[in-house]
């Protein structure tokens, strides 16, 4: 059995994804249910989790899965289907490219998008992947990929589209570049920095101030080991 305010949220994450096919962020969350903090949304989410009616993805702020539905909203969870674009594609290797099978290289998941502005939660969209240098992936640890949104980093040469290749890891050294969560939903890219028991999280862009937070508020989620960029 569900709460009012548990089948309302269920609800309300479900009829989100069928629309936009992402989960609403937990200040919409909050506002839909008419709560007065986040706090409450997330003893809700955990509930929910407990019971077997959504399961939240690791490594991916605002990242909700509606694994079953009760009865009273339809019993199915909602479903998100890309569409496939069909268009021409050269049959000719241009001049001077290389062909992908005659390079060391290997095929990462996107997991989503990042902040690279002010912290905003991390937007789960996944795509199939993407090849990267296989000198990327070198060092021990799982890899992933992050599709970056914002300009905070122009000037550590992340630009806004850009795909940053993350080696998973919970630990960083002074100016670090990093996947930051911030009070375990809200994930930003930023260079780490510590000063006594606070953790500074710095833009790499004079237009952005740096993020003063407590040691308990940040967690790394994972170290900037490459860059992928298209034309």
């Amino acid at each position: 059995m569900l709460t009012k305010k548990q089948l309302d949220l269920l609800d309300f994450i479900n009829k989100r994804m069928q629309r936009d096919g992402v989960p609403p962020s937990f200040d919409e969350m909050k506002d839909a249910l008419s709560l007065r903090s986040k706090s409450g949304i997330h003893r809700l989410i955990t509930a929910l989790e407990e019971r077997g009616f959504i399961r939240r993805l690791a490594h991916r702020a605002r990242a909700i899965e509606i694994v079953k539905l009760p009865e009273s909203l339809g019993g199915q969870p909602a479903g998100f289907s890309p569409r496939v674009i069909d268009g021409d594609r050269p049959d000719t290797q241009p001049s001077g490219a290389m062909e992908l099978a005659n390079l060391d290289v290997s095929e990462l998941p996107i997991v989503g998008r990042i902040a690279a502005g002010q912290p905003i939660e991390a937007i789960n969209d996944p795509a199939p992947g993407i090849a990267v240098p296989g000198q990327m992936v070198r060092s021990q640890g799982r890899h992933y990929a992050l599709e970056v949104r914002g300009d905070s980093m122009i000037d550590a040469g992340i630009n806004d589209g850009d795909v940053v290749v993350i080696r998973e890891t919970s630990e960083a050294s002074e100016g670090d570049i990093v996947v930051a969560q911030i009070e375990g939903y809200e994930a930003t890219l930023k260079r780490f920095r510590r000063k006594g028991e606070m953790i500074v999280l710095e833009a790499a862009n004079p237009a952005y101030e740096p993020r003063v937070l407590p040691r308990g508020a940040v967690s790394v989620q994972g170290r900037l080991v490459g860059l992928i960029r298209t034309y």
